[in-house]
Formats: C-alpha cells, sequence, structure tokens
C-alpha cells in the first residue's frame, strides 16, 4: 500500500477508511461520521459536483459556520483537485460582492443562514454554474448538497487528481488597502503544515481535536488536517460557545485543543471550570495572540495539561512553536523565555533581517524571513505584492523581532501595525479607508490597544472637520454598515492634531502612548 505521506492530502481520508474504516473521522453534537462513512460521503459528492460540470482548478466558495457537510464539501473539492475558498461568514455585505467578484467560483455553497450570498454570488461571478445549499432546505439555491451526493452519480473511488504545486484552498487574510488578499494554498504547503504541526503537537494516531477557529480560519481548517494525517477525529461544532466547548472538554474525551486567549479567559471564567478534572485532555494549542504569563499558570492549574503557543500565518502556516517543554521551562523560573513565540517549527528556517535582506546581529531586531516547503504559492490575481512578499523563496512576514542564540524568537512590533483581536488580524488601512467617508472625519488613524480578553481591541483616533460632532455610537454605527463587527473600533478618541514625525506621517507610536497615559480623552 502506498506510504501516507506520499498521497495526495485529498486521499488521506481514503488512506484511513481502508486501514481503519470505523474509526471516528467527524464527530458532531448530534452524530458521529466514520471514515469510511466520510470518504463515502466525500466521493459521491465529488462526482455530483463533477455531474454539475465542476471540474479541476474551478473554485468553489463556501458561506457557512462549521458543519460535517462543511467538511465533506472541502473534502469532494480535494478529491476533484478543485479549489475550496471558505468565507468568513462575518464579511459585512459590500466584502463579501468583493471578495465573490475577485474569486469568480464556478460553485457557491452557502448554508440558509447566508442565502443572501446566493444572489450576490450570481450577480458578480461570470464564471458560476451552480449554487447549493448545505442544508436540506434549498431557499433559493439550484439544489442542496444532499441532493448532489444523492444524485446517482457513483461511488468508485477517485485518485486526487493534483500536483504538489496545485491549489488546493484559498484562503482570506484582511487586506492592507481594502482589496481582499486570497492566498494561495497548495498541495506542497497542505501537506507540509499538516505534517509539521501532527510533529510539533506531538499529535497520536487516534487522537480526538477540537479548534475553537473556525473552518474559514486557518488554525480552524488546519486542525480538520492534522487529524486527517494523523488519522485522528475531529470535532465540528457550529460556532464556538463556551458552555458547549467546556462540556466537549469534560465529558467529550477530547485529547487535543486549539484556543485563541480570549475563548480560554472565558473558559476559565465559567462557573463550572472546576466541576471535573480533564484526565484525557493532553495539549492544548494557542495562537492568535501571546498568552499572558498569568493566563498560562491558570491553564496549568485547571486543566494540567500540555500547552503549546504557536505563530504564524495565512501564508506560511506555523513559523515558531513555544512547546510544551518552554512553558515548564518558563514555569518553573526561567523567565526569559517568557516573552518569547519560540522557536522554529520543523522544517523552517528563519532568519532575521534588515530593510536590505542581510541577516542582521544575534539578538538585534529586523524582520521576520521564513522559508520552508509551507511557504504559500502567492496572492491570486496580485504578481506584485507576491514578489515584494516572497523573495528568493523565503516569506517576508512584516514582523519585527529578534533571536537569541539559542534560537527563541521575540518580537518586537509588526512593521505593517497589523492588530490582533481574538485570533482575527485586523489591518488599520482598512479601518480608516472607512472611517475617512463619514462626513465629519476629516483624518483617522486606527491603533491596537491591549486587553485582557481580546489580546488587542481596535481604537480609533481621528480629528474632525470645523463645526462637525462625532459621537462613539455614530461612528460604530457608520462602520458596521461596511465592515465585519471585529474590525469596528470599540474607542473613540478625538485629536485636535495628529502626532507626526519630520516626513508628515502619522506616529502611531506616540498615538498609543497618549491613549494608555489618557492624555487624550476618549469620546462617549
Amino acid at each position: 500500500m502506498t506510504k501516507l505521506s506520499t498521497l495526495a492530502p485529498g486521499d488521506w481520508v481514503t488512506a484511513h477508511s481502508r486501514r481503519q474504516p470505523d474509526h471516528a473521522c467527524v464527530v458532531t453534537p448530534e452524530r458521529t461520521f466514520s471514515y469510511a462513512e466520510v470518504n463515502r460521503r466525500a466521493t459521491r459528492l465529488a462526482h455530483g459536483l463533477r455531474e454539475l460540470g465542476i471540474a479541476h482548478g474551478d473554485r468553489i466558495t463556501i458561506m457557512s459556520t462549521d458543519s460535517a457537510d462543511y467538511v465533506h464539501l472541502v473534502l469532494a473539492s480535494m478529491k476533484l483537485g478543485s479549489i475550496a475558498l471558505p468565507m468568513n461568514f462575518r464579511l459585512s455585505p459590500s466584502e463579501l460582492a468583493t471578495v465573490l467578484a475577485s474569486a469568480a467560483p464556478a460553485l457557491h455553497v452557502a448554508s440558509p443562514r447566508y442565502a443572501g450570498s446566493l444572489d450576490a454570488a450570481r450577480s458578480v461571478s461570470p464564471r458560476l454554474k451552480s449554487t447549493l445549499m448545505l442544508d436540506c432546505d434549498r431557499a433559493g439555491a439550484d439544489a442542496t448538497v444532499g441532493e448532489v451526493a444523492g444524485s446517482g452519480a457513483g461511488e468508485a473511488e477517485l485518485v486526487s487528481a493534483t500536483g504538489e504545486e496545485d491549489i488546493l484552498f484559498l484562503m482570506l487574510t484582511s487586506g492592507t488597502t481594502g482589496t481582499p488578499k486570497m492566498v494561495m494554498q497548495s498541495q506542497r504547503m497542505v501537506r507540509a503544515v499538516a505534517y509539521s504541526g501532527v510533529y510539533e503537537q506531538r499529535l497520536r494516531a487516534g487522537d480526538f481535536m477540537y479548534s475553537g477557529a473556525p473552518l474559514f480560519h486557518v488554525a480552524g481548517l488546519g486542525h480538520v488536517m492534522y487529524a486527517l494525517a494523523c488519522g485522528g477525529s475531529s470535532l465540528i461544532l457550529p460556532q464556538w460557545e463556551a458552555d458547549t466547548a467546556l462540556h466537549w472538554l469534560q465529558y467529550g474525551d477530547l485529547n487535543h485543543c486549539m484556543l485563541v486567549p480570549s475563548m480560554a479567559m472565558s473558559l476559565l471564567e465559567h462557573p463550572r471550570i472546576r466541576d471535573v478534572g480533564y484526565p484525557r485532555l493532553r495539549s492544548i494549542m494557542f495562537g492568535g495572540a501571546p498568552m499572558p504569563p498569568a493566563l498560562m499558570r491558570q491553564m496549568y492549574d485547571v486543566f494540567g495539561s500540555d500547552l503549546y503557543n504557536a505563530f504564524g500565518s495565512t501564508q506560511v502556516g506555523g513559523q515558531t512553536v513555544f512547546n510544551a517543554d518552554d512553558h515548564k521551562r518558563a514555569i518553573d523560573g526561567e523567565e526569559r523565555l517568557l516573552g518569547s513565540i519560540g522557536r522554529p517549527v520543523m522544517g523552517t528556517d528563519i532568519r532575521i533581517r534588515d530593510e536590505d535582506g542581510n541577516d542582521v546581529a544575534l539578538g538585534d531586531v529586523g524582520e521576520i524571513w521564513t522559508r520552508s516547503e509551507s511557504v504559500f504559492s502567492g496572492y491570486l490575481d496580485q504578481p506584485e505584492l507576491t514578489a515584494a512578499t516572497v523573495v528568493d523563496g523565503w516569506y517576508r512576514s512584516g514582523d519585527l523581532g529578534h533571536m537569541t542564540a539559542d534560537g527563541y524568537v521575540f518580537l518586537g512590533g509588526r512593521s505593517d501595525d497589523m492588530i490582533i483581536r481574538g485570533g482575527e488580524n485586523v489591518y488599520p488601512v482598512e479601518i480608516e479607508s472607512v472611517l475617512s467617508e463619514h462626513r465629519s472625519v476629516l483624518e483617522a488613524a486606527v491603533i491596537g490597544m491591549d486587553d485582557e480578553y481580546w489580546g488587542q481591541i481596535v481604537v480609533a483616533a481621528v480629528t474632525t472637520r470645523e463645526g462637525s460632532l462625532l459621537t462613539l455610537a455614530d461612528m460604530r454605527a457608520h462602520c458596521r454598515e461596511r465592515l465585519a463587527s471585529y474590525k469596528v473600533p470599540e474607542r473613540l478618541y478625538l485629536v485636535t492634531e495628529m502626532p507626526r514625525n519630520s516626513t508628515g506621517k502619522i506616529q502611531k507610536r506616540l498615538l498609543r502612548q497618549m491613549a494608555a497615559a489618557n492624555t487624550i480623552a476618549a469620546a462617549d
């Protein structure tokens, strides 16, 4: 039998369905699907999609919360060699239309909650061949996923017709200019990221895993790939809810889970957190924001599990990991490690470089460059941005940091001022553009401020036009119409003049200092 390591990721479920047909593959609150069932459903769906005219290289956009059928659709796409684009269900209507127009899908799939996206897809996607509904109610779609899978197209096994550089996924990452960026993830990348994650987190065959991140997020879809790579099981919940997640952690026999710090905090504050122990929970992965030392100690005290903190991006997957041994060393008194994001993951080379691409001296701050098999294939239809981001095979992260002699990486800031709120990347320029459209706003600057719950929150500082008034409620209402909810600023500062450097550029570092010191007043 062909070794799993040489298979296309689309064939992993097939291999495990032969080796362990009855082992759980996808678990939902309603039922458990074995590897044999998932493989059969994905295969039938792939045949059905082919009957609809969906071919190798066609794009499939998906607008839904998480479900078993969502996973089956992704697997069918991998078998068929089409390209799946899991869409952020928090996108505003204008953002959704922009993404669909850029993606030009051949197939758009939605759940009833997002049935409005079907018309949006039809109006902006000239390549659209069909629309499907994930649930049994068509609600304006051409058919349902179940109808396509049961169309009698057959169950003959499909061997994935994909090469190493074929694109399996398009993953969205927030744009810095208001234009969405779609990260092209190849078969090579997906395999490398999955194997690295399994190795670094010490995952085992048969492990039962859960990611609090949704499937449209690299950490959500990535954990499903981890499970498929090692023959494990994935818990799929529609959306993050602390009550539901806690129930599964306490009574669902989970071995591993992934949480962003805000999720961990909501669990630790839950009144039932200490009702039972967690003997089966072997490890917890954090991501999206640094882990405060106090939170680290609480997690050890409550769960008694190994802790991992991953640093990475949609463009390269995990770059560094602060692993279980690192956490124990830090807790036991090696405090110099507490601010670290860990050391490079398996198969990844990291360099700290200056603006000209030259390595800086050990301990000096520079930009983090990454080279590995997990570097993405570029941004869809953005060759100039791709060329500026990937240089001779090296990914320029835009993150600043330094490295110690023993290989630990420490962040030193973000060159693009990116904000990470609850695990979601937020780019200030996009929000500033929306704020500038308000009739009262003369100039806007968006910054991130530290927050115990979210990691960071989005904060806006604006100067207003003479004679104009702007309240926090007015500003938030304006932004909600144009932006996803997590991008809407939570605090507003009215300033008479922006701090600038000698070239006239707004100095956001000074704005942060002024806000932290309360030398500028927050608007009600």
